[in-house]
């Protein structure tokens, strides 16, 4: 897969890329479409048995493009649709997903990771919300998906930012490896995922996802209702 997005296969690990390191792996709307896309794909792959999603050096993904913010109408409902959609194509992958976080996974590149089944972190990792100073509410859902609601409330209202080690004490990540080791680790625990009973796997990933689903899925029903609103001016339950 050519573009903002590599898409590589170790027998039936599929390791997903993000490709803009200028960038730090920033998402911007072409990038949104090309996870979406491979997400829904490995998804419904049978030959997948699981994921590895990670981002080009420096980075793991830093958030949102803002530099795409604006524009007239039909840029901002692609911002809004293509933003939904590659969170929702992540969250609700069918396969398992390992984030490998090699290095700063923060705003949206945070909620990704969260998103992820298992993460593990190279010792120059960093996690956290730094956009709420600007004033935009971080997304306590992604949080919700992968903490306890305390830690989620701590991290979502104080925009604090963690180095590796600091995220293995909280749970956040399950293992802290050094940088050259982190893709092979990763690699090597989504093997052991995918050799496992392929309908036992598949029928616990669903399980993940009904659990999350009827826990905390109003929550995420609520920011992108609140993300249409505020993008778009308008809330689509009651636009004409």
């Amino acid at each position: 897969m050519a573009g903002l997005l590599s898409l590589e296969r170790r027998e039936d690990v599929a390791v997903v890329t993000l490709q803009r390191p200028e960038k730090r792996n920033a998402l911007s709307i072409d990038l949104r479409v090309e996870l979406t896309d491979a997400f829904r794909a490995l998804g419904d792959d049978p030959d997948v048995g699981a994921v590895v999603l990670t981002g080009a050096p420096p980075a793991f993904c830093s958030g949102m493009d803002t530099s795409e913010f604006g524009g007239d109408r039909a840029h901002k409902e692609r911002l809004v649709e293509t933003s939904i959609g590659s969170f929702r194509a992540v969250a609700n992958c069918a396969r398992p997903v390992v984030a490998a976080v090699n290095g700063a996974a923060v705003a949206g590149g945070f909620a990704l990771a969260l998103l992820s089944d298992l993460r593990l972190a190279s010792e120059t990792a960093s996690f956290g919300f730094p956009e709420l100073p600007r004033g935009i509410p971080p997304s306590y859902a992604a949080a919700r998906a992968a903490l306890p609601a305390p830690l989620a409330a701590e991290l979502t209202l104080t925009g604090r930012l963690l180095d590796a080690d600091g995220a293995l004490r909280m749970g956040i990540v399950g293992a802290v490896h050094p940088d050259d080791e982190l893709m092979p680790r990763a690699i090597e625990l989504a093997g052991r995922i995918a050799s496992g009973p392929r309908q036992a796997i598949g029928e616990t990933k669903r399980r993940i996802l009904l659990d999350r689903d009827r826990t905390i899925g109003h929550l995420f029903e609520e920011e992108e209702r609140l993300l249409r609103d505020a993008l778009l001016g308008e809330d689509p339950d009651t636009a004409a």
